[in-house]
């Protein structure tokens, strides 16, 4: 085959190596001479003269492709590929012919991911459960809101979808954004906030329920008093810059770390309530330790009067953003306003704290309790295994891609 190649070709004689393609398209115009249909001859590309910006482009390929990208030409004429350009502004179009004996087409990209997200919903059972979604590449998280509300069987505006971390909050997402705004691999939660029931309502929210309290082994065994209070930081008061008249519900997601700032490690599961903004230090304490009840040692209780934590805002600044003990209404605090003020689209109005414990008081309270052990459904699985495997396409979807109509944009002549 060498020898009789290379009597045709002087480009192939010798034993230098060759490239493959090359090879095949002189093959393929040897071939077509012998069958009598004649080389494509190099020929000036004929094309009518427009002058716009932001034309559209449009390639027509003629009946007679094989799968293999080659072309079955009737005898003495030469197969060509038609590519159309349209003005969007005056419609005028012009056309260009280029005699091919092959097309390379391109492959078409996957067009989704695999992204899980733990469901935190008001159900009575596996309140917390990890599902695998395989989200669109080019979307929105409106998007991703509307497969979460599937999911859950709950209204879309019901679903907040935010990122935590192991230090607590990093964000919440609006509809608005892109979903490659997620990172891969990104801890992705999605809350459905409790019913509007009055303070003390009987119904039992995210948290309360659901994930396996991680076994906690060794710590102290005395009962936890209230001289935890002494030892925090003092708080800049917010009165000062209460709204008179602040009232309503607010819907607060929360997280609670050991520790505060980068050091901070995240402890249990998020929590999600609802509470009166003119509700004093106090009673959101004694809110956000009923929530935590059954994550508590069985041989402790909290005793005594002062704080037992920290309540900082997420997302606003560190020096503005803590909640005062001494404060009569401290979820009146100008960083709350400002929290619900700066949502996006997409999901009920919300504000993120993180309620920071000192390593004493959480070792008295908790044990060695560490995050919330969630259950994985199997569409995580499902959806890892779809992933990993080899991308396959048809030849019929990477012509569709290759003719595809786009918008090119060149200057005007």
């Amino acid at each position: 085959l060498q020898s009789i190649v290379s009597e045709h070709g002087a480009q192939f004689r010798g034993n230098a190596q060759h490239d493959a393609l090359e090879f095949l398209l002189w093959l393929l115009d040897r071939l077509h001479e012998d069958l009598g249909s004649g080389s494509p001859a190099p020929q000036p590309r004929r094309r009518d003269k427009v002058g716009a910006r932001g034309a559209k482009q449009q390639l027509h390929l003629p009946p007679c492709i094989h799968a293999h990208g080659g072309a079955r030409r009737p005898p003495r004429r030469l197969s060509s590929r038609r590519s159309s350009l349209t003005c969007p502004h005056c419609r005028k179009q012009s056309n260009t012919f280029d005699p091919f004996l092959c097309v390379s087409l391109p492959i078409p990209p996957r067009q989704t991911r695999p992204l899980n997200v733990t469901l935190v919903f008001q159900c009575k059972s596996q309140r917390f459960v990890r599902v695998g979604l395989a989200v669109p590449l080019l979307s929105t998280v409106a998007r991703l809101r509307e497969m979460v509300a599937a999911e859950g069987r709950i209204p879309p505006e019901q679903v907040i979808l935010a990122e935590v971390c192991p230090a607590g909050f990093r964000r919440s997402f609006s509809d608005e954004e892109q979903l490659s705004a997620i990172a891969e691999g990104a801890s992705v939660y999605a809350f459905q906030p409790p019913l509007p029931l009055g303070r003390g309502g009987s119904l039992r929210l995210a948290g309360t329920a659901g994930p396996s309290r991680p076994r906690a082994g060794g710590g102290g065994t005395g009962p936890a008093g209230g001289g935890g209070g002494g030892r925090l930081p003092p708080a800049a008061l917010s009165s000062e810059c209460l709204h008179r008249g602040a009232g309503g519900r607010v819907l607060l997601l929360l997280c609670n770390t050991a520790g505060a700032g980068p050091q901070a490690t995240r402890f249990g599961p998020p929590l999600v309530m609802r509470e009166d903004r003119g509700i004093s230090w106090e009673q959101l304490q004694q809110c956000i330790l009923a929530k935590m009840r059954y994550l508590m040692r069985s041989e402790v209780q909290p005793q005594g009067a002062g704080a037992l934590f920290r309540i900082r805002v997420a997302g606003s600044s560190v020096a503005c953003s803590y909640l005062s003990p001494q404060d009569a209404r401290p979820l009146c605090h100008p960083a709350v306003d400002r929290a619900l003020q700066l949502g996006g689209p997409g999901g009920p109005p919300h504000v993120k704290l993180t309620v920071e414990w000192d390593a004493g008081t959480k070792e008295r309270l908790f044990g060695s309790i560490q995050e919330e052990v969630v259950q994985d459904a199997e569409s995580v699985r499902l959806q890892q295994q779809a992933h990993q495997q080899q991308h396959s396409c048809t030849l019929d979807e990477c012509f569709q891609l290759y003719t595809k109509e786009e918008q090119v944009w060149g200057r005007v002549h």
